[in-house]
Parts: C-alpha cells; structure tokens; sequence
C-alpha cells in the first residue's frame, strides 16, 4: 500500500473532524460529542502516522530510528480505547456506569500504551524499517514484546467491539441495528490482521519467511475493516440527520397553504431583514411559523368565534376526529377572517377594535386561543377540507354582499 492509501483517509477523517469542530466545542462537556471528536482525531492520526513516507519523515526529523512504530502502535492502541468509549456512551444507560466502564477501558489501554513505550526504550532496533518492522525485529528482545502486546491489545478490542455491538444489536431495531451490525464486521477484520501478523513473527521465530502475509495482506485488511467500521459509526449518524432535514422541510411544505393564506394579511414582505434560501430548515420553518403568527395577530379583530364553531360541528359531523375538527374549525375562522379583512379596506373593524375598551368582549371574539394550535393541521385544512372550502364560500358570498351594500 503507498502513502496515498493513508493520506486519503487521513484527509477524510480530517474534514470530517473540521465540519463537526464547531458542534464539538459548544458540547464538549456530553459524553458522546467528546468521544466522537476524539475517535475522528486518532483515526486521522492513525492513517496519517501510519503512512510509510510519514514513517520515513517522523524518524529522520526525530533522529530516532523506527520511533514511528510506538508512535504508531500507541495511536492505534487508543484509537481502540476510543471505539469502545464511543459505543459505551453511544449506548448510553445510568450515567455513573457508563463512566465507571469507559474509565476502565481508558485505564487499561492506557497501561498499553506506556509498556508499549517502555519495551521499545528497553529494546535494541536501530535499523529502520518503514514496511516490515513486525517481522524483522520478531526476534530482539523487548520488541518481540511490544510487538505481541500491540496485536494482544488490538485483538482485544475487535472482539470486546463485536461482542458489544451484537448484544446491543439485538436491543435495537431499524438503521442503529444495521449500524452497529457493520461497525462489528469492520472490528471483525482485526482477527484476521492480528492472526496475520503473528503467523508472520511465529514464523520468524521459527526461522521461515511468511513476511508477505504481514507487510502485503494485513495492511489491506486493516483499512477495509476501518473504513466499514466507519460506515457503520456514520450509517446511523447520517441517516438521522436526513430524516430530520426531510422531517424539518416537510413541515415548511407543509405549512405553505396557510402562509399563502395569510400572506395579503402580514407584514413580513415588507420587512428589511429576511433570512437567505440557503439558511438551516429549521430557520425556513421558525420564519415561516412567525409570519403565520404575524399574519393571524393583523386578523384579531375579525376572528368570528360562531364561524368557528360551525364549522367545528360541520367537521364532527362529517367524521372528523375532535383534533381534526378543531384544526378544521380554526382554519375555517382564519379564511373567512382573511375574506372579512379584504372587504374592509378602510380597517373599520380594527379602529373599533383598538377603540373598545372591554378585554373580556375582544377575548370572546378570540376565543381560539384557549391552547396551542397544530398550524401544519390547519394549514392541511385550507388545502383540503370541504368544511373550511364551504368556509371559503360563505365568507366570500358574505364579502360580495357587503361590497355591493357599500356602493349603493
């Protein structure tokens, strides 16, 4: 494999880190986030460290011969640490637990980490090798260690990995199942990579060269088994936030029928500030419920609460349920109000309104907002409702004739 097997990788997981740097710093006190950021840090560090041409650079600028290999080893060994955290707190449960457990795993590479450091200041391997060290150094004293400690500790972690994944699995149901299922099969790969590898060094400590099967054939496995296991660390996470986009404009399309609506009737044209197109989903959607609110405030006055409920009792008599039938009864009110507001270009009505000096009677006339209203339901209504369309056409007859009284 060349560098650029490495790099690209690297690359990947770099942006990645970028994209959710920001998210990261506003939460880096949740568990999850923490854990997130730093599996995306190592596993950038890993590919990038573990590249022969960077192997090369870090041993010729350091001036220590092959000190990329605890370099390498120790970024691997908490790279492993920080997969089993990240599914401990992924999969969360009583908060004392998930903290007792991930400081254990922590510790324990931990320890790893510093013996793997340890045994290589004690051992002796002065000849760089970028591409076969396991093998050529099988047989120094204290590297032999480091080097069977390494693959011991990644073994390790694949198997806690799948075992971890499988019965939480079996718990889970929908895209976190099939998540999961993939980030055990890429652990699965480290079985065969640690199987691999020492088969080779078993191999020069029994004086046969089986070095292809650690320098060609284990590096491949490796990076398919990191890259599904990515997979499975994403499939969720995207997925997720998919269906929330598609959730979150839905909701916007939704509401379309009761923004035209009030449209003739709000202000929010004339504004001087309006957000972009490109703005988040849930800007488009919090925009576009304060223009239905400013809209429906400009109709207070002419909310009639008998045409509410006439058309509440048209709705339940047509087999509305109690929540479609207000939601029907309420768009009904507002067309109607819409229709009432055109025909009284003059604001006779909201002069009057603003004159009255008796709460209760305005209340009255208002008397929808006894609680919060599902505005996608009653922009559904408008669109599809015989109940609100014979609304429509009564407020319509209703405004003709007021109009030709007013010319007479």
């Amino acid at each position: 494999m060349d560098g650029s097997s490495y790099y690209v990788p690297a690359v990947a997981m770099g942006v990645a880190l970028a994209a959710k740097a920001p998210t990261l710093v506003r939460g880096w006190r949740d568990p999850l986030l923490r854990s997130v950021g730093v599996l995306l840090a190592l596993a950038c560090l890993v590919f990038l460290f573990a590249a022969p041409p960077t192997i090369g650079q870090v041993n010729d600028l350091t001036g220590i011969p092959n000190v990329s290999a605890p370099l390498v080893y120790c970024l691997l060994t908490a790279f492993s640490a920080s997969c089993l955290v990240l599914i401990i707190n992924w999969r969360g449960g009583p908060a004392e637990a998930t903290r007792r457990l991930s400081r254990r795993w922590i510790a324990g590479y931990g320890v790893v980490s510093a013996a793997l450091v340890v045994l290589y200041v004690l051992g002796d391997c002065h000849e760089e090798r970028l591409r076969d060290f396991d093998t050529h150094y099988a047989n120094t004293p204290f590297i032999r260690e480091m080097i069977v400690l390494y693959l011991a500790s990644l073994t390790v972690a694949g198997v806690a990995m799948n075992v971890m994944c499988w019965r939480w699995a079996r718990e889970v149901s929908g895209l976190l199942r099939a998540g999961l299922r993939t980030i055990a099969f890429g652990f699965l790969f480290n079985v065969p990579y640690a199987a691999l590898k020492f088969i080779a060094v078993g191999a020069r400590w029994n004086g046969t060269d089986l070095d292809g099967l650690s320098t060609d054939v284990a590096p491949v496995l490796a990076s398919v088994g990191a890259q599904v296991s990515a997979v499975g660390f994403l499939l969720p996470l995207a997925c997720r936030r998919i269906g929330d986009s598609w959730c979150t404009w839905s909701t916007y399309r939704r509401l379309g029928p009761l923004w035209h609506e009030l449209r003739s009737v709000s202000a929010h044209d004339d504004r001087a500030v309006r957000i972009s197109w490109w703005s988040p989903a849930e800007l488009q959607v919090t925009q576009r419920e304060s223009d239905i609110h400013d809209g429906m405030l400009s109709l207070y006055p002419y909310f009639d609460s008998a045409a509410r409920a006439l058309a509440y009792d048209a709705a339940v008599a047509a087999g509305s349920e109690p929540v479609q039938a207000q939601a029907e009864a309420d768009a009904a009110m507002v067309t109607a109000a819409v229709r009432a507001r055109a025909a009284d270009p003059e604001g006779r009505v909201i002069s009057a309104a603003e004159a009255a000096t008796a709460p209760a009677g305005r209340g009255s006339a208002y008397a929808y907002t006894d609680g919060p209203r599902d505005l996608v339901r009653m922009s559904m209504a408008l669109r599809q409702s015989p109940v609100v369309a014979a609304a429509r056409g009564r407020a319509a007859a209703r405004s003709e004739s007021d109009f030709h009284e007013q010319s007479r």
